[in-house]
Formats: structure tokens, C-alpha cells, sequence
């Protein structure tokens, strides 16, 4: 199959930039929902030894991909211990 895409590329060149850009959102695409399945706090992967994972969540911990004008390590406590 890789042998027949790139023996259709040679003849049509215009289709090299499609091949790449939609090649990168996948990979991007992969990337992101990887990191939502390993960093989330909703995502519970052992429910024995971690039922409640959003729980032990520090306050100034960041857990977001991206935020806007947000310093973590500048957070005061606002919750109680438990």
C-alpha cells in the first residue's frame, strides 16, 4: 500500500502538502488524547487503589493544557483538608 501512495505522489505533486498536513492533525490529534487519557484528573485507570483521583489534586497544581493569565504557583488554599 506505501509503495502505490508513493508511486501516486511522484505523478501528482499537488497532493504532498494534503498527505502532510493531514498527517500532522493525526499525529496531533493521537498526542492530545494520549495526554487527556494520562493527565486528566476525570480519567481513573486503577479504581482499587485510585477511586477518586480528582481528590488528590493539590490547589495550585495545573492540570490544563493551556491557561490564560494564570499563575499556579500564586494560588492561595481555598478548600479544606480532608
Amino acid at each position: 500500500i506505501l509503495v502505490c501512495c508513493l508511486d501516486t505522489l511522484c505523478f501528482a505533486h499537488q497532493l504532498i502538502p494534503l498527505f502532510i498536513f493531514i498527517g500532522g492533525g493525526v499525529t496531533m490529534s493521537f498526542t492530545y488524547l494520549c495526554r487527556l487519557a494520562l493527565k486528566n484528573p476525570d480519567v481513573s485507570w486503577d479504581r482499587k487503589n485510585n477511586p477518586e483521583p480528582w481528590n488528590k489534586l493539590e490547589y495550585n497544581q495545573q492540570y490544563k493544557l493551556f491557561t490564560v493569565n494564570m499563575d499556579y504557583s500564586k494560588l492561595k488554599k481555598d478548600r479544606p483538608d480532608f
